[in-house]
């Protein structure tokens, strides 16, 4: 806090993970390797401290939320710590769930089970004898599948993968029918499922290109490419002080924690000298994961990504060149071990402009007018065991808002007997099937636009009925209806009428007379597919809806709950939406969910080349004309040919 571009969104500093951990000690002896810290977080101030802190008014308190658990009771605990005055403000135990897996009982668990002699002996058994190419991966539980002998344990089952080579790919070679179950509290194995085996086939399963077979190699046809450089000779054009950021109008601070992963702030634009606000927080909320087949080796595979593990903890460190390419500008984010240990993931969170083709451009007998377009991108990865995610938040001089994520990585796999085809998935090499799988994201939205006393209205086009005042049957009208309560502000896409969905300030009056708003422009969205009655669906209700709408509380980030690892059914936003609130006028939180229906192609294998989704948010009457007329002409010097230098975007700059 002596920074002198501190500010209180800022997340929290090693210094202030170790002091945390400290005050716990202390105060209630909670110290690994008794005990794990499966998460602390900066506790954000609410909206009127903020506001006070900006306008010059003092510094809210500094606090962090932890969730622990003692290893030897399975009991799980959350406090308040004060970091401002080094106390604890509260200590509650929480009977009945679960915290999050951490990355070092992933790790251990992997150790463990491949030391223990009855594993060792079964998979010899299989004739797998180097159990140095062997990896167990742990996976976590839904309440409904966990036997009743283990209810109150802390446990995971296993997936089995044995890699061909020291370095290949694990997940070409899967040990069907293998899975173990362990208790992750005392790193027991408490059961293996030895169910069945299927002879493994010859199959290419490999990406590095060492490993890749000189005949693949060696048939390609693909010509070198020749270098793309860019470059900025004088820099970005946008600014980074501390986490806040500036840049062609609009201003907003990167945050980032454990569980969300890279969070966007206090989101404005300047609209010629008046700042005006649009967003207070944007971030993922929850990843469900469900794998759509219902044999031995894929029921229990349902991940949240987000509540069970952790977005912030997967985050990996970005690279130049390969992940990200042109004038970067990286922010270092600050995580910790179970033990309460602070770490720093180098360059978590990358920050760059792109050009994207045209902004505006017309021709006439006069000349012509372009504009290029430029994106200000911050963007971070992450990798979930065989799954990469990448992130990208995009902000464009005409007001848009694209949130843009990236699937790849390595799908999982199974093999058949001969002769058997796959019923709930794809081949995709000798024996080898992919199992159909969906991924669910749920954006969580603070939208305040120009204030933070919204209504959020679905907005639908309509044909009009051929008849005296549409002879031709052409008209359309927009049918903009409110949504009053939590159970009218559950909505689905419908293509039909091509329904969205506007977050609107009536409060506020435009110079043309319109109420400023910004328009959720859905895409990616599609129907979770489930039996009604389903204990899976049951865990994430969420998904039952593309949209909903609620008041804004502090207490209500998490769609599918809190604790979701060994959670039961009906939590989070069903909870909550229950009573009905009120949610017109009033500062709201809008509930994105979309994601990929991913019916698996030989194509995805073995590596998935990215795909590609995303949705806008845009403004809608928040400006009085287009905000991008100002956009200056590209410079000739930055255009090129073959015979040098080409003319760019302006007649009265020597146009086309």
């Amino acid at each position: 806090m002596t920074d002198p571009v501190f500010h209180p969104l800022d997340p929290l500093s090693a210094a202030e993970f170790s002091a945390t951990v400290g005050i716990l000690a202390a105060a209630h002896g909670v110290v690994a390797p008794a005990w794990r810290y499966a998460n602390i977080e900066m506790a954000e101030p609410d909206k009127a401290a903020l506001a006070g802190f900006d306008a010059g008014g003092a510094v809210p308190p500094r606090q962090a939320i932890v969730t622990c658990f003692e290893r030897a009771t399975n009991s799980t605990y959350k406090a308040l710590v004060s970091l401002t005055d080094s106390t604890v403000v509260e200590w509650t135990h929480i009977p009945g769930v679960q915290a999050n897996f951490t990355v070092d009982e992933w790790t251990e668990a992997d150790a463990a089970l491949r030391a223990e002699p009855e594993v060792i002996a079964a998979l010899a058994a299989r004739g797998i004898t180097d159990l140095d190419l062997v990896f167990m991966d742990t996976w976590t539980y839904g309440e409904a599948l966990i036997p009743d002998k283990y209810q109150g344990r802390r446990i995971g089952w296993s997936d089995t993968w044995v890699r061909s080579a020291p370095g290949k790919n694990p997940y070409a070679g899967p040990v069907n029918g293998f899975h173990c179950v362990i208790d992750l509290n005392t790193m027991e194995l408490l059961e293996i499922e030895d169910t069945f085996t299927v002879d493994k086939p010859e199959i290419m399963g490999e990406y590095v290109p060492r490993f890749v077979p000189d005949r693949i190699r060696e048939a390609s046809t693909r010509e070198e490419l020749k270098p793309l450089e860019i470059t900025q000779s004088q820099g970005p054009s946008f600014t980074l002080t501390g986490n806040r950021l500036d840049w062609q109008n609009w201003s907003l601070r990167v945050g980032f924690n454990h569980r969300e992963g890279m969070t966007l702030h206090s989101i404005s634009y300047d609209d010629n000298g008046t700042r005006r606000s649009i967003a207070h927080r944007l971030s993922f909320a929850e990843m469900m994961v469900p794998y759509r087949d219902h044999c031995d080796d894929h029921y229990r595979r349902t991940a949240f990504d987000i509540g069970e593990w952790g977005l912030g903890f997967m985050t990996t460190s970005l690279e130049l060149g390969c992940d990200c390419l042109g004038e970067i500008r990286y922010l270092d984010a600050v995580l910790h071990n179970s033990a309460g240990e602070p770490y720093t993931i180098k360059n978590a969170i990358c920050i760059h402009e792109e050009d994207n083709a045209v902004l505006w451009k017309h021709v006439d007998h006069d000349g012509t007018e372009v504009r290029r377009m430029r994106r200000l991108t911050v963007s971070f990865h992450v990798t979930v065991a065989n799954y990469e995610y990448l992130t990208y938040w995009r902000f464009y001089q005409d007001g848009n808002i694209e949130c843009e994520v990236r699937a790849t990585g390595l799908m999982v796999v199974s093999h058949l007997p001969e002769g058997v085809a796959p019923e709930h998935g794809t081949l995709v090499d000798e024996r080898t099937y992919a199992p159909f799988h969906q991924h669910f994201l749920i954006a969580r939205m603070d939208l305040d636009v120009d204030g933070t006393d919204n209504t959020v209205y679905q907005t639908e086009t309509e044909m009009v009925p051929i008849g005296p005042d549409n002879p031709y049957g052409l008209s359309l009208r927009q049918q903009n209806t409110p949504l009053r309560t939590e159970q009218e502000g559950k909505g689905d896409m419908n293509f039909a009428t091509q329904r969205t969905w506007k977050v609107v300030n009536d409060n506020k009056t435009t110079g043309i007379g319109a109420h400023p708003a910004y328009k959720l422009v859905p895409g990616a969205a599609f129907p979770p597919m489930f039996d009604p009655s389903s204990a899976v669906l049951d865990r994430c209700r969420a998904i039952e809806h593309t949209v909903w709408v609620t008041p804004n509380s502090a207490d209500e980030r998490w769609p599918a709950g809190e604790f979701v690892n060994q959670s039961g059914g009906g939590l989070g936003l069903p909870e909550w939406t229950a009573a009905d609130r009120p949610i017109e006028n009033t500062d709201v939180v809008l509930w994105y969910i979309f994601g990929i229906h991913h019916i698996t192609r030989p194509e995805d294998w073995p590596i998935m080349p990215a795909d590609t989704i995303s949705f806008w948010l845009k403004p809608f009457g928040f400006f009085d004309r287009n905000p991008a007329l100002d956009v200056a002409p590209t410079p000739k010097s930055a255009c090129h040919t073959e015979t040098g230098a080409g003319s760019c975007c302006s007649s009265s700059e020597g146009g086309h």
